[in-house]
């Protein structure tokens, strides 16, 4: 029994870790702005390394669903720029989805269904319907929380190959639109501006993201109407 419930523990000590060392208070805009030149100075001098520890510490965030992740995207593209930050923002949250998915299909399943709830059983149809459609709307429009959409998957069946191809393509649009906001945070900074998260999720923005969901979802409809068709 010990056996089995040893990772949850692990998780659960590290969590608590890092909530007690304040490192949670390291990842904010505040905390952003008062280290920039040093983040920035540290990423010239190492880029590679600089990134490596970047996608890991995201991997880690997504992995023990911790907070943080949008000012780390933010930051992603304000220390790397648009276009690289944004890549190594979605390398770093599909391999910590990835981890929480094969986790949950350990012997730590149960204690993360639990956790899950009833939202779970919501997104079975949708799975059943067409698995890859359905998580690329997962992933472009946020119907449930981040860890939820990580779990489902692995209790639903969902194979591994699909659920990685709908994370890595489904988080890019929100990712890169972050992280081109990350990326003109230097202008707000030296100017002294404020910076609101409301900002970046616009009618347009979301409007967009609704539209590449809808798309995604014309599988899932074609099945449908050809099923009628065959019936009829």
């Amino acid at each position: 029994m010990l056996k089995k419930s040893l990772p949850l523990i692990i998780i659960a000590a590290l969590t608590a870790l890092f909530f007690a060392s304040g490192l949670h208070e390291y990842l904010s805009f505040e905390q952003l702005r008062e280290h920039r030149l040093e983040l920035n100075a540290w990423v010239a001098a190492q880029p590679v390394l600089a990134a490596l520890v970047f996608i890991l510490a995201y991997v880690v965030v997504v992995a023990f669903s911790l907070p943080g992740g949008t000012i780390m995207t933010l930051a992603g593209g304000f220390l790397f720029g648009a276009i690289w930050g944004g890549l190594y923002t979605v390398v770093g949250a599909t391999l910590g989805a990835t981890a929480i998915f094969l986790i949950a299909k350990t012997s730590l399943g149960d204690a993360l269904l639990a956790k899950a709830g009833k939202s779970i059983q919501s997104m079975k149809a949708g799975f059943q319907d067409n698995a890859l459609s359905y998580m690329f709307v997962l992933r472009l429009v946020p119907l449930f929380p981040f860890f939820i959409v990580n779990l489902a998957p692995a209790f639903l069946g969902v194979p591994l190959r699909t659920y990685v191809i709908a994370t890595f393509l489904g988080i890019m649009p929100a990712t890169f639109v972050f992280s081109l906001a990350g990326s003109g945070l230097g202008k707000v900074f030296e100017q002294g501006e404020s910076f609101s998260i409301a900002g970046i999720l616009t009618p347009e923005m979301m409007g967009a993201l609704v539209g590449l969901a809808l798309l995604s979802l014309v599988p899932v409809f074609y099945k449908k109407l050809k099923g009628k068709g065959t019936s009829a």
